[in-house]
């Protein structure tokens, strides 16, 4: 699924991914860790997978 980053605390690792409706999905430090990525600006395109209403993983969308 893809969405858009919202915004992020690099010192919680944790922030929020706006879905393509407009919906603000939340995400911890571990869905974060699991993309293995150091940095999110608000902005970026992610790509993101879920269990149930949880994000499970927030990595980059790539083409």
């Amino acid at each position: 699924m893809q969405a858009t980053a919202y915004t992020y605390d690099p010192e919680s690792r944790s922030g929020q991914v706006l879905l393509d409706d407009g919906t603000p999905v939340p995400f911890d430090a571990p869905a974060f860790d699991a993309g293995d990525l150091r940095l999110l600006r608000p902005g970026q395109r992610v790509r993101i997978e879920m269990d149930g209403d949880k994000v499970t993983l927030v990595t980059l969308q790539t083409f």
